[in-house]
């Protein structure tokens, strides 16, 4: 019986997580050998929706080259040899770090040929940038096709984007409406495709020009097929030793616990949220400092907070939560998970929110946790160990006395558009038989009325957003499972949530349970995927409405 397109691809995803698992354990691979091919065809089977135009035969595709590069180090492209290292000291060392622009991660240029970049965010973080790069292979050898013939010889496009290169690496002004035409060429696309991207390149700050990727990426490639300087990616002994044991959870854990100790908030009321680190400081401090009353108070200064107002009102929500329980815990372990506390027996105000008034007793005031976005695996590993019971120095146990749980994320939504709601009730890990059903505190009811979409019902935990395509998502959505989006780290808190309470038992039974999404993408909508850019401004509502709710279930 012939497969449907949905099956061929869940297939190549199941064989891209097996061949990636396979290469990591072996600790390097040739990505354009025998070792990389499985890789290669694979995602060529898939053809996700953020790499648009992967799977056709010349031409680059651009909006999701701009979405790679800002998530890789500026001058990857550059380099033959690629190493995935754990946390190994090269944070003491003289090398520059280098910080890609949307993926928080050190590494370091060794020399003109080898990039290091650190993984210390798990398996996910690992898949992730393997996709990414398999990517660039990919296009890499269009590039090459592009700019020689069956013999190898080089044509007049690729000499004369050759010498804007050099002229662009040593400084010299030349005239970029030639070089575009030139580059058009070489990447198969339109001029005027061709210079759009070029002047989005130059917008992004974290990246070096379209024309230098495209250079570099094809010498590269001209350099292992015709001279046989072959491009590698390896994997330390550290990496593959540390990876699955919880190293930097366990570190991110202890310092957070730590903190609650000696503040002694370590047997207070908690309450664990995973979100950004905006808009509960916002919600909240500028409810207290600035006497804004109502949640359409609060998303217009969080809308002029956004955009830059010129007027003092974060400084002073800061400046004012500083005096009134707000504690900041700086990440050192390299999760790179910062987080807030909120002592509320600290405040000076009464209220949370309008109407959500604390109890009178000091110790009976809860603790407001707030962690910054996990990714992917690395939220089980994180939330795992924050949720185990403290060990202080003289050897004494302390269990957390977690109230509640909750989990703002944002997600890729198939029944709606970007800036809609997604209100979970069960979760599913993609290619497994792991299924989480919970108990949400939160609702449909509790978002009507605020002129956004709401969905509800069953959201998928995919292994990467980078491994999605139409034919997957299409089947994911019509058939029984009746899924609404999908994201990256929900069976992942679900998975700790559960062992914690109803196994391990470090906290208590009927913990609360708080989920909620907004929509940063619709991936089965041309131009609404990830590659089409950020939500911007259209996140703030979602956002701290999210927020608002949340806390109005928690103190009501």
């Amino acid at each position: 019986m012939k497969r449907t397109r949905a099956q061929e691809s869940r297939a190549a995803i199941e064989k891209l997580y097996i061949t990636m698992r396979h290469l990591f354990m072996r600790g390097s691979y040739k990505p354009m050998g025998v070792s990389g091919e499985s890789l290669v065809d694979s995602l060529l089977v898939l053809s996700p929706e953020i790499y648009g135009l992967l799977a056709q035969d010349e031409k680059i595709e651009l909006e999701g080259l701009l979405y790679v590069m800002e998530r890789l180090p500026m001058g990857i492209e550059e380099c033959r040899y690629i190493r995935l290292i754990s946390r190994e000291g090269y944070e003491h060392s003289t090398f520059p770090a280098i910080i890609p622009a949307k993926r928080r991660r050190n590494c370091y240029r060794v020399d003109e040929d080898q990039m290091y970049v650190e993984m210390t965010r798990g398996r996910s973080d690992i898949y992730d940038i393997l996709t990414h790069l398999t990517f660039l292979y990919i296009e890499s050898e269009k590039i090459r096709g592009n700019s020689t013939d069956s013999k190898g010889r080089i044509d007049l496009n690729w000499e004369m984007l050759e010498k804007i290169v050099a002229k662009e690496e040593s400084g010299e002004e030349f005239d970029r409406e030639v070089a575009c035409s030139y580059l058009s060429h070489v990447i198969g696309r339109t001029f005027e495709e061709t210079h759009e991207t070029v002047q989005k390149f130059e917008a992004s700050p974290h990246t070096n020009s379209l024309f230098r990727i495209v250079y570099h990426l094809g010498k590269l490639a001209m350099n292992e097929s015709f001279e046989g300087r072959d491009r590698e990616i390896s994997f330390s002994s550290t990496l593959r030793l540390r990876v699955g044991h919880h190293v930097y959870g366990e570190l991110w854990a202890n310092k957070i616990k730590t903190v609650l100790f000696e503040n002694g908030l370590i047997n207070r009321p908690l309450h664990v949220v995973s979100a950004n680190l905006h808009s509960f400081l916002n919600t909240i401090y500028g409810h207290q400092a600035l006497g804004l009353n109502s949640f359409e108070d609060i998303e217009q200064t969080a809308m002029d907070i956004s955009i830059g107002a010129k007027d003092n009102r974060a400084k002073d929500i800061y400046n004012y939560a500083q005096k009134n329980g707000f504690i900041e815990v700086f990440d050192e372990s390299g999760t790179n998970i910062h987080v807030q506390l909120i002592d509320t027996a600290a405040m000076s105000a009464n209220t949370i929110l309008p109407g959500c008034e604390l109890p009178d007793e000091k110790e009976k005031r809860p603790v407001i946790l707030v962690m910054d976005y996990a990714f992917g695996e690395q939220a089980y590993e994180c939330f795992d160990e924050l949720l185990k019971p403290y060990e202080s120095e003289e050897g004494k146990f302390f269990p957390l006395n977690v109230m509640s749980a909750s989990i703002m994320g944002k997600a890729g939504i198939l029944t709606g558009k970007k800036g809609d709601i997604m209100i979970p009730d069960s979760h599913v890990f993609e290619g497994t038989a792991d299924n989480y059903p919970f108990r949400n505190e939160l609702n449909l009811k509790d978002f009507k009325g605020y002129g956004l979409g709401v969905y509800q019902g069953t959201m998928f935990t995919v292994l990467g957003t980078s491994l999605q395509n139409k034919d997957v998502l299409s089947y994911l959505m019509e058939s029984s499972w009746n899924a609404i989006g999908l994201e990256m780290e929900g069976a992942h808190y679900q998975k700790a949530i559960q062992s914690e309470s109803r196994i391990r038992q470090s906290i208590r039974k009927n913990v609360k349970v708080l989920y909620a999404y907004y929509a940063s993408d619709n991936p089965l909508e041309t131009g609404s995927t990830l590659a089409s850019g950020a939500l911007g401004m259209d996140g703030v509502k979602p956002t701290y409405l999210i927020t608002y709710k949340i806390l109005q279930k928690l103190f009501i």
